[in-house]
C-alpha cells in the first residue's frame, strides 16, 4: 500500500444549455448551466470527498483535514472563457460536495456567543478564475493563428474527407431534426442534438433510435482530430501543453515538504482531456478515450510515496468518465505508476508556461509542425544575430561621438572635483566589511 501525498484533479463542467463553437476558430458562444449540471458536479465533489478526504479510504490524502477546509492545503481554479459562468458554477457545485456544510464552521465571539455559518455551516471556499485575456492556461486555442491553421489542415486532410463522405447518409437523416442548422462533419451537430434530447420532451420522443449514438461517434472523431496530435508537442495538443505547466508546478509543490498544498482542482471544459490523453500516450493503449468525456468527468493525478524501502515519489493517473468509478491508466508506456522524476523528464519540455511561449507557439507553429519550448528557427536566429551586431556597432560609434562632443563642451567649475580628499562617506546603515570605493570621473577628451 502506498501513501497518497496529494492530488491534482482536472474536472469537466456539468450539464449546460446548447453550446456553439465556431468550427473554423473555435470561438465560443455564451451558454448557461442547468440544475442537472449542478447536481452532476455536486455528485462528483461528493465522490472525490469519499475517495480522498475520508480517513477510512485507502486513497485518503495523508494528514489532510477532512471536515473544515484549510485554504493553505487546497487551491481551486475555474475557467472563465467565452462560454460564460457555466464552468465557475460547476466548480461551486463541486465544492459543495467536496466540503459540505458542517457545524464545525463556527466562531466564538468576545461575549462568548457561538455563531455557526449560514446554511448549517456552509463553507465559502475561494475559487480563482482563469480568464483568457489574462492567462492562456485553460483556453489557449482562441486567437491563435497556428491553431486555426491546424483546424484548416484537419478539414482538408484525406482522412477527414473520407469520414465526411461516409457520414452523408447520417447527415441526410437528421436534417428534419436540427431545424436548418448546417449538417456537415465540420459543424458537428452533436451538442445541439444531445441538449435537445435531455431537455426537450418532444424532441426526445421524435428522434429515431441510433441517431444520437452516430452523432456522438462523428463528434468524437471531429474533436479528437482537432484537439489531439500524435506528437506530444503538436499544435493539436495545445490545450494540454498549456495546462501541463500547471500540473508540473502543482506536483512539485505537493512533493516539497515545506509546502502545505495537498489538493488542487482545475474546473475546465472538455478540450484539455483530449490533448492530455494523447500527450501521456494513453490513447495508444485505450483508443476508446479518443473522444470528449461526459459531463462532470475527472482526471486525477495522485502523487504517491513508493512502498518501503522505496524513497521516491510516483505518479498514478486515474480517469472517471461521468458517473463511472475511477479507472487507473498508465502513462508513457509504463505498466505501473511512473516515477515523478521520469514524468517531469518526459513532459516538462513541452509545457507552455508563459504568454510569451504561447504567443511564439501560435506564430511559429505556422511554419513548424510543433515547437519545442526554447527552440528557434536557425535561419531566423542567424538573421537576428547579424542585425543585432550591426545595431551594436552603430550604437557604439554613436556613443563615442557623443562622448567626444560632451567632453569638449564640458566646463570645469571650481571645487567641483570628486577626489579622495574631498569625498565624504555617509553611513546609512550597518553594513560591515564593505570597502568604500571612490570613483574619479575623467572628463578629458581622448
Amino acid at each position: 500500500m502506498t501513501d497518497v501525498l496529494g492530488v491534482l484533479v482536472i474536472a469537466r463542467n456539468g450539464d449546460r444549455d446548447e453550446f456553439y463553437q465556431d468550427p473554423k476558430t473555435y470561438e465560443p458562444q455564451f451558454t448557461e448551466s442547468t440544475p442537472l449540471g449542478a447536481v452532476e458536479s455536486f455528485q462528483l465533489g461528493s465522490f472525490l470527498r469519499s475517495v480522498y478526504l475520508n480517513p477510512s479510504s485507502s486513497n485518503y490524502i495523508t494528514n489532510m483535514k477532512p471536515d473544515l477546509v484549510n485554504t493553505h492545503e487546497v487551491r481551486f481554479l475555474a475557467k472563465a472563457g467565452g462560454e460564460g459562468p457555466v464552468i465557475f458554477d460547476s466548480a461551486i457545485a463541486l465544492l459543495q460536495g467536496l466540503f459540505p456544510p458542517t457545524p464545525k464552521n463556527k466562531i466564538t465571539l468576545a461575549n462568548e456567543t457561538t455563531v455557526v455559518a449560514p446554511l448549517g455551516g456552509y463553507q465559502y471556499v475561494p475559487i480563482e478564475t482563469v480568464e483568457p485575456g489574462n492567462d492562456r492556461t485553460l483556453e489557449p486555442w482562441t486567437d491563435c493563428p497556428a491553431f486555426q491553421d491546424h483546424i484548416s489542415k484537419v478539414y482538408a486532410s484525406s482522412e477527414f474527407k473520407e469520414r465526411a463522405k461516409s457520414a452523408q447518409p447520417f447527415f441526410g437523416a437528421i436534417r428534419d431534426y436540427v431545424f436548418g442548422r448546417p449538417t456537415t462533419l465540420e459543424n458537428a451537430i452533436y451538442d445541439y442534438m444531445n441538449t435537445q434530447l435531455v431537455h426537450n420532451k418532444t424532441f426526445a420522443h421524435r428522434l429515431p433510435p441510433t441517431l444520437i449514438e452516430q452523432a456522438r461517434g462523428f463528434a468524437d472523431f471531429h474533436e479528437n482530430a482537432i484537439f489531439g496530435s500524435k506528437d506530444i508537442g503538436g499544435i493539436g495538443n495545445l490545450a494540454g501543453r498549456t495546462i501541463l505547466h500547471l500540473i508540473l508546478d502543482s506536483l512539485q509543490r505537493i512533493a516539497f515538504n515545506g509546502d502545505p498544498l495537498r489538493f488542487l482542482l482545475v474546473e475546465t471544459s472538455y478540450h484539455p482531456f483530449l490533448s492530455l490523453f494523447h500527450m501521456l500516450e494513453i490513447t495508444k493503449h485505450h483508443p476508446e478515450l479518443a473522444g470528449f468525456p461526459d459531463y462532470a468527468s475527472a482526471i486525477a493525478l495522485e502523487l504517491r510515496r513508493g512502498p518501503a524501502p522505496e524513497d521516491r515519489d510516483f505518479l498514478r493517473v486515474k480517469f472517471r468518465n461521468g458517473t463511472e468509478n475511477f479507472e487507473t491508466y498508465h502513462v508513457f508506456g509504463h505498466k505501473a505508476d511512473i516515477p515523478l522524476t521520469e514524468f517531469f523528464y518526459r513532459a516538462e519540455n513541452y509545457a507552455i508556461s508563459s504568454y510569451k511561449q504561447w504567443s511564439a507557439t501560435c506564430q511559429d507553429g505556422l511554419q513548424d509542425e510543433y515547437l519545442h519550448i526554447g527552440s528557434q528557427n536557425g535561419a531566423t536566429t542567424t538573421i537576428m544575430a547579424a542585425c543585432a551586431a550591426v545595431l551594436f556597432v552603430g550604437m557604439f560609434a554613436l556613443a563615442k561621438f557623443i562622448k567626444r562632443s560632451r567632453a569638449k563642451k564640458y566646463v570645469r567649475l571650481p571645487d567641483d572635483e570628486v577626489s579622495p580628499g574631498s569625498y565624504t562617506h555617509h553611513n546609512y546603515g550597518t553594513l560591515h566589511n564593505v570597502r568604500s570605493t571612490v570613483v574619479v570621473l575623467d572628463t578629458r577628451s581622448d
